[in-house]
């Protein structure tokens, strides 16, 4: 009996353990941002998207996870102004791209995260755009209480298609590409 006390202690303790070594970070909403480029065979538009919460996950010094919630209602071109602007980012939240009425949040979890160098981190992540969840891929940076990536999005992969050479002909110069790309900055 005293031994069977002795490994229930001993588990407790280093479970205890475990979950100390684990420190979850809420993101700074305000101080974090995410810029994202679209581009067409005419040119680009970019903008900016605001998260809605997320928090990273440290064991120890290193990074264990991440999970963040973007407001994708706040999805705006940051390249025109005035109606061109609003014309831009009207059609950007209808559905034939995000569908913001529909699908007011986007979602990035952390599925795996893999030491690359002293700073630098490989994840594998599920991402979810319009209710449709699929991996990424991408290394970000942790310095201090900030970390930054940057990596590119196939927006066909979660039914957006409107323009895209992949699925309709004769766009011409109207084609637009089916991958946009998102450079994001946390702060913690």
């Amino acid at each position: 009996m005293k031994n069977l006390k002795t490994i229930a202690i001993a588990l407790f303790v280093a479970a205890a353990g475990i979950s100390v070594n684990a420190q979850t970070k809420k993101i700074d909403v305000k101080g974090s941002t995410i810029k994202w480029v679209g581009k067409k065979v005419t040119g680009e538009h970019s903008g900016t998207v605001n998260f809605k919460e997320g928090a990273v996950v440290f064991k120890g010094k290193k990074l264990a996870g991440g999970s963040f919630t973007v407001d994708m209602t706040s999805l705006t071109a940051t390249d025109l102004t005035g109606e061109y602007q609003g014309k831009l980012n009207g059609h950007l939240k209808a559905d034939d791209f995000f569908g913001t009425d529909k699908f007011p949040t986007s979602k990035l979890v952390f599925k795996t995260v893999n030491a690359k160098s002293a700073d630098v981190y490989s994840v594998t992540a599920d991402l979810t755009i319009k209710g449709i969840t699929k991996p990424v891929s991408f290394d970000i940076t942790v310095k201090g209480n900030t970390a930054t990536t940057a990596f590119k999005v196939d927006r066909t992969k979660y039914d957006i298609k409107y323009g895209s050479g992949s699925f309709f002909d004769g766009l011409g110069d109207k084609t637009i590409n089916d991958e946009f790309e998102l450079a994001v900055a946390l702060k913690f």
